[in-house]
């Protein structure tokens, strides 16, 4: 039974995705645009903005393709979803890997 627990434990870490799939370095250097609202640390300097450091990878980039594709439309979707539309995927993978690879 111990075995089987072991086995499965395994598998489910070696299917899980990966946490960060972009290029942090690359994702740093396209951010300068996020800090004036998350900060150049990734910690907000608007109140009511979230906090981009050390954020789950895959939350930032599914967040930047819904307001890049107008399925978020509440909160600061006026302001994220031109910001994201100037994104591609590559970009959006990047700076998700470098906002979660902050400590």
């Amino acid at each position: 039974m111990k075995k089987i627990i072991g086995l499965a434990f395994v598998a489910l870490f070696a299917s899980a995705p990966t946490l960060a799939a972009g290029d942090a370095a690359a994702g740093k250097a396209k951010s300068a645009i996020c800090a004036s609202c998350h900060g150049a640390d990734g910690i907000a300097v608007i109140p009511g903005y979230p906090n981009l450091k050390g954020q789950n990878a895959q939350y930032i980039e599914s967040s930047l393709k819904a307001y890049k594709n107008k399925q978020r439309s509440g909160g600061n979707s006026a302001v994220m979803q031109p910001m994201a539309a100037m994104l591609n995927d590559a970009d959006m993978a990047n700076l998700a890997a470098y906002y979660s690879t902050m400590k």
